[in-house]
């Protein structure tokens, strides 16, 4: 059984109602990284210096020595830049994502931020790459993480974000913290639950675009109005979205030694001025978005399509092709995951089987669907769903002519293509179920062969949204 374990579908077309606080139409959250003092350095006991998110550009470790000019970029973060960014935030919602060590030098900072009621959320242990850290290894940072932050801050974190991190970062953190949201994502623009480390997680993404460390990345910002533009024209389009009934939410990433220099901090100041000066703009925490989330659309309690045994899926999906359970058996086979886990997906792995089928096999579907109105329905031998669906047509009640015209149609159909006439009943009317039978009735037999496999695929589609409820 193969399974693929990302999810390529997300919310899609079905956005899930925000219902933001007060009918907001966006919220707005906004990241201060403090990670100051938490960076590769030989002081720390790493093997290099830093060469991430700096001025200096092309910067590259130095193993084994200590780098004066890239030291003295990261003092400007906690001894300037701290100070400039809390003075333009003001009195905004703001979540600190603390590397625990970098916090555990910042005893002035760290008051401050508490006593503007910012969250403080774990940003790790220290600020290293992660990505080929045994698991094992990387488990005890992510502890050791939680019991320093907590012994620094006074309380233990409620969020978490990695950054430099690995496959295994999610999983692990999931098992290891109690956290209300974790944020190594850039997956989406509203928060969402994963199964993960064991549990349901909730996952509240982030942003690389909206980021001032594209200051610090060749492909990125250069000067302070490129910065405020994109953060204007990313916040103008999805206000215009909440507006037309899609509230989401903009995130937004800040780092001390980056926008806290001067030419930045002022294009940050003026794009979130331009924020406020909207009606219907909520500013929040991430804490508080995750609190808000968790009660609008609690954790789901179905088991997904991906994660069932085969007798459960086929026991859910084997009747959605009409007396064919081989077809759901087939598609439990198939590389299933997060992504299938909707009617567009089942449908999808359901369909692809069908079609891959001989001829004879998808006869045999065919030939299992009942006759419209016929014996079968007369006598109330349907299967549940071709009952309601008849019966939505009304084709529960016909008259005497109009029945009389139903079997004259169904027995001349059949003797001369071998199959019932088959038509997705909840896309027509009882009128244009006619229209169609006396229009398709004279094709020939392939081209009826297959319009008969298109309905009956699209009739497996209608079946599985009313079973999802999409």
């Amino acid at each position: 059984m193969q399974r693929y374990p990302r999810d390529m579908t997300g919310y899609g077309r079905h956005q899930p109602k925000a219902n933001w606080p007060g009918g907001a139409k966006i919220a707005v959250q906004i990241v201060l990284n403090y990670e100051e003092g938490g960076e590769n350095n030989i002081l720390h006991g790493d093997a290099a210096s830093e060469a991430f998110l700096s001025e200096i550009t092309g910067a590259q470790p130095w193993p084994g020595m200590r780098h004066w000019n890239m030291e003295t970029i990261y003092e400007y973060g906690s001894r300037a830049g701290f100070w400039r960014v809390r003075d333009v935030l003001g009195d905004l919602p703001v979540t600190v994502y603390g590397v625990a060590t970098a916090l555990a030098r910042a005893p002035e900072q760290l008051a401050e931020m508490k006593r503007a009621g910012w969250e403080i959320a774990s940003h790790g242990l220290k600020w290293v790459e992660h990505k080929d850290m045994d698991p094992e290894d990387e488990r005890a940072q992510i502890r050791e993480a939680i019991r320093l932050h907590t012994e620094v801050v006074g309380t233990p974190p409620r969020g978490w974000y990695t950054g430099r991190c690995s496959l295994n970062t999610i999983p692990l953190a999931a098992e290891e913290g109690d956290f209300a949201y974790i944020a190594d994502s850039y997956a989406d623009d509203l928060p969402y639950w994963m199964r993960t480390g064991g549990k349901d997680q909730l996952i509240v993404p982030y942003t690389m675009d909206c980021n001032d460390m594209r200051f610090g990345i060749q492909a990125g910002f250069t000067d302070g109005a490129q910065f405020e533009g994109f953060l204007k024209d990313s916040f103008d389009q999805l206000y215009a979205e909440g507006v037309a009934g899609a509230p989401k939410m903009l995130s937004i990433g800040l780092h001390c030694r980056i926008a806290g220099r001067p030419g930045r901090a002022i294009a940050l100041k003026r794009a979130l001025d331009h924020m406020a000066a909207h009606e219907g703009v909520w500013f929040a925490t991430r804490e508080a978005i995750a609190d808000h989330w968790a009660a609008e659309h609690p954790k789901p309690q179905t088991v997904r399509p991906s994660e069932m045994s085969k007798e459960d899926f086929v026991a859910a999906y084997g009747g959605i092709f009409e007396h064919s359970p081989w077809i759901a058996e087939g598609a439990h086979g198939l590389e299933l995951g997060p992504t299938h886990d909707c009617a567009a997906g089942v449908h999808n792995a359901l369909a692809r089987i069908f079609r891959t089928a001989s001829d004879d096999q998808r006869l045999g579907v065919l030939t299992a669907h009942p006759d419209l109105a016929g014996k079968l329905a007369a006598a109330g031998r349907l299967t549940a769903e071709s009952t309601a669906e008849q019966a939505g047509a009304g084709l529960d009640m016909l008259t005497d002519a109009e029945r009389a015209t139903f079997t004259d149609l169904n027995t001349r159909y059949t003797d001369k293509h071998g199959f019932p006439f088959i038509i997705a009943v909840k896309d027509n009317t009882k009128a244009s179920i006619l229209d169609a039978f006396r229009r398709r009735i004279d094709n020939d037999r392939a081209t009826e062969f297959a319009e008969a496999c298109r309905q009956v695929e699209r009739i497996a589609e209608l079946r599985l949204n009313e079973k999802f409820g999409a």
